[in-house]
C-alpha cells in the first residue's frame, strides 16, 4: 500500500538528478492551476497523477527500468501568458516526452497552440471540458480523459428539469469554459421546456458583481445558475447573491464543486446547492483506484482526481508501447493502449502491462474514470454525477441518467 508520505517520497525521488545518467529518467510534465480560480481543486488532481507515477516506479519503472519523473508548472488557470510560459518550459527546457494537463480550458488551448503542438508534444488533459478543445488544429496531439461540456451542459439541464426547476437566471465566467458550458446548458434547458430569464457573462477576478446580479434578479427567477470557479468569480458571485437576498436556490457545475466554496461562504448559506461534475462509472477500475487513492491519503472523490490518474497512467502506457521517450508516434500509441481489442489493463497493473507489451500483445486500459475510447478529436464519452451541498460538504447523489 502507498501512503501519502510514501507517495510524495516516491515522486520526489523520481525528481532527483541521477548524475551522469540522464537517460535513466523519462519526463512527463504536469500543468495545473496551482494559483488562481481552481487553486483549491488542483492539489488532489496533481496527487492523482502522482499516484500513477509512483505505481510505475514501484513496479519496475518505464522503458526497461527508467524512472518516470513529473515536473510541474503553474498556468494560474486564467492567464494565457502564464500557461504558454509554463508549457514552453516543459517542452523546451524540461524536454518532457508528454504533458498531463492543463486543467482550465483556456490554459490548455494556450499551452497547446504556443508550445505543445509546435514542439510535437502530446497533451492529455484530465479537466479541460469546453467544446473548444475539440476544435483545435492539433495534429492529433491534444486529448482529454474527461467528457466535453457539450455533454455536462445537457446533463445539468436535464437534472434541473427533472427536479421541476424550469425557470432560471444564468451567469458564466467569460472564457472558453464558461461560454461553452453556458451554451450547452442553455440549448438543452430550453429544448427541454425550460426558460432562461437572463444569461449574462461576467469577467473573472473582480471584486464586485452586484450590477450583473441586479440585472439577473429583475427577471424574477429564484434559481441562479453560476458557471464559474470556486476560488474566484463563482465564490464572489454567490456571496453577493446571498447578501442581496435576490435568489433562493443556487446551481453550479464542476468548476464550483469544492469545499473551499462552502468554507468561504458558509454551509448554511449553500445548503441544498445543486451541481454537476464528471464522474466515474461503477466499474472494477473505479474501485481499484478508490482503494489505492485512500491508501495514499488522497480523496478519490476529489474533482478530476480519477481523470488525472488515468491521464498519467495512459501516457506512461503509451510511452512504453512506443518503445522510447521520443515524442514522435506517441499519439498513435495512446490510441492503441486505450482501445479495444486488447487484454484489459486496470489501474495499478503496470507490471502486467509491461509484460504484455513486451510480448507484442495488444492491451486496452480500463481506468479509474471509465474507458477511454478516444474519438477523432481526442474526446471520450463519460458520465456526470449530481452533487448537493449537505452537512457542510458537496455530496454525491449518483449519476445523472440520460
Amino acid at each position: 500500500m502507498i501512503n501519502k508520505r510514501a507517495l510524495a517520497t516516491a515522486v520526489a525521488a523520481s525528481s532527483l538528478a541521477l548524475t551522469g545518467m540522464a537517460q535513466a529518467e523519462v519526463k512527463v510534465g504536469f500543468l495545473g492551476g496551482f494559483t488562481g480560480g481552481i487553486e483549491s481543486l488542483t492539489p488532489p488532481i496533481f496527487e492523482g497523477a502522482q499516484l500513477a507515477v509512483a505505481q510505475v516506479n514501484e513496479q519496475g519503472g518505464i522503458l526497461g527500468g527508467q524512472t518516470l519523473v513529473m515536473p510541474s508548472g503553474d498556468t494560474t488557470c486564467s492567464d494565457a501568458s502564464a500557461a504558454s510560459n509554463a508549457a514552453d518550459r516543459m517542452v523546451n527546457s524540461e524536454q518532457v516526452t508528454a504533458i498531463v494537463g492543463a486543467l482550465c480550458t483556456g490554459a490548455t488551448i494556450a499551452a497547446a497552440n504556443n508550445a505543445a503542438i509546435p514542439g510535437g508534444v502530446l497533451m492529455v488533459s484530465p479537466a479541460s471540458t469546453a467544446p473548444a478543445v475539440s476544435e483545435l488544429d492539433d495534429n492529433d496531439l491534444v486529448f482529454r480523459t474527461v467528457p466535453s461540456d457539450a455533454f455536462q451542459g445537457e446533463m445539468l439541464a436535464k437534472l434541473l428539469l427533472d427536479k421541476g426547476i424550469d425557470f432560471v437566471a444564468v451567469t458564466y465566467v467569460n472564457n472558453d469554459y464558461g461560454r461553452g458550458l453556458s451554451d450547452a446548458f442553455s440549448a438543452a434547458f430550453e429544448e427541454g421546456g425550460g426558460e432562461i430569464a437572463d444569461n449574462l457573462a461576467h469577467e473573472d477576478n473582480r471584486a464586485d458583481y452586484r450590477s450583473e446580479l441586479g440585472s439577473l434578479s429583475v427577471s424574477g427567477a429564484d434559481t441562479l445558475v453560476v458557471l464559474a470557479y470556486a476560488d474566484t468569480s463563482g465564490q464572489t458571485v454567490l456571496r453577493q447573491a446571498y447578501e442581496s437576498g435576490m435568489f433562493t436556490q443556487y446551481v453550479g457545475a464542476d468548476g464550483m464543486v469544492g469545499d473551499s466554496l462552502i468554507n468561504a461562504i458558509g454551509a448554511d448559506v449553500l445548503d441544498g446547492m445543486i451541481a454537476t461534475r464528471p464522474g466515474s462509472p461503477d466499474l472494477p477500475g473505479t474501485e481499484i483506484f478508490n482503494e489505492a487513492a485512500e491508501a495514499a491519503g488522497i480523496d478519490p472523490s476529489a474533482v478530476f482526481a480519477a481523470q488525472a490518474y488515468d491521464a498519467a497512467f495512459l501516457v506512461a502506457l503509451a510511452i512504453e508501447q512506443n518503445g522510447s521517450a521520443e515524442r514522435e508516434g506517441l499519439s498513435e500509441a495512446l490510441r492503441s493502449v486505450s482501445s479495444a481489442p486488447g487484454e484489459i489493463i486496470l489501474p495499478g497493473e503496470w507490471e502486467k502491462a509491461v509484460e504484455l507489451i513486451a510480448a507484442g500483445t495488444e492491451i486496452n486500459y480500463e481506468g479509474a474514470s471509465g474507458s477511454h475510447e478516444f474519438d477523432e478529436n481526442g474526446d471520450v464519452p463519460g458520465v456526470v454525477v449530481e452533487m448537493v451541498v449537505e452537512n457542510g460538504s458537496f455530496t454525491s447523489k449518483g449519476l445523472v441518467e440520460l
